[in-house]
């Protein structure tokens, strides 16, 4: 069982690597020179964020709306794409909750606070741009992985039971002895 967890935490530590990597540095290298410039550059000049946060996209359901209007490919993948690369968050955070009372209200929380540092830091090393539509699909994306792993934990244990029931004598399973 421990092997289990040492397991499960390596791979919840690869996905992290991963959505940090595809979502601030779109599956390009990360360069620490440049981001200890973009750094530098942010903190002499505060207002330099609240710019990049003021051109972004404070309007929730506003990219959303607009990328389903627009109807292409890449209105398309923005959306789908916010909401898939945050199915794993939520799959890996339940089976690392597994059966704790609360566990999709955590894992929405957690979700939502993990997309929002994503979308502060793109703006202090601006390296993308604010969106709160990011935020609302990766929180959805986190809750409907979560949401997959229970079904998939409640699926497995109704046929594991009802493999158990087949085993019992015809008597028994009716409820007669």
């Amino acid at each position: 069982m421990k092997l289990r967890i040492i397991l499960l935490y390596v791979i919840f530590a690869f996905y992290i690597y991963a959505l940090f990597k595809i979502v601030l540095f779109k599956g390009y290298s990360i360069d620490l020179m440049y981001l200890g410039g973009q750094l530098r550059a942010s903190l002499q000049d505060p207002f330099r964020i609240a710019d990049r946060m003021g051109q972004g996209n404070l309007i929730p359901l506003h990219e959303i709306k607009r990328a389903m209007e627009a109807g292409t490919n890449h209105g398309y993948l923005n959306v789908f794409g916010n909401i898939a690369i945050f199915v794993p968050f939520g799959m890996l955070l339940g089976m690392m909750k597994n059966r704790r009372g609360g566990a999709l209200a955590a894992t929405a929380k957690n979700a939502f606070v993990l997309s929002l540092f994503l979308e502060l830091l793109q703006v202090t090393f601006a390296i993308g741009s604010f969106d709160v539509d990011d935020i609302l699909l990766n929180t959805f994306g986190g809750v409907n992985g979560y949401l997959v792993y229970r079904l998939y934990f409640r699926c497995r244990g109704w046929l594991k039971g009802q493999d158990q029931a087949q085993e019992k004598p015809r008597a028994a399973r009716i409820g007669t002895i």
